[in-house]
């Protein structure tokens, strides 16, 4: 099941839908890397290339870096 989250990238408001499991690990990255999951959230998004969607560039990402 998807958990859907809403946030501001980039001055504009918008919503995410991954699963539970995605959430948890963008989280302890983000922890990890003290900094907000929403700040994680805009510098995965500047870098992913305008043909990949928000979602799944999270997911790969999580799938990368997925904390020890």
């Amino acid at each position: 099941m998807l958990e859907k989250r809403s946030l501001s990238l980039a001055g504009h408001r918008t919503s995410i839908a991954l699963e539970p499991d995605f959430w948890f690990v963008l989280t302890a990255i983000a922890a990890a890397r003290a900094m907000p999951l929403t700040r994680l959230i805009a510098d995965i998004d500047a870098i992913r290339v305008p043909e990949q969607k928000l979602a799944s560039a999270l997911r790969v990402f999580a799938l990368h870096h997925r904390p020890v």
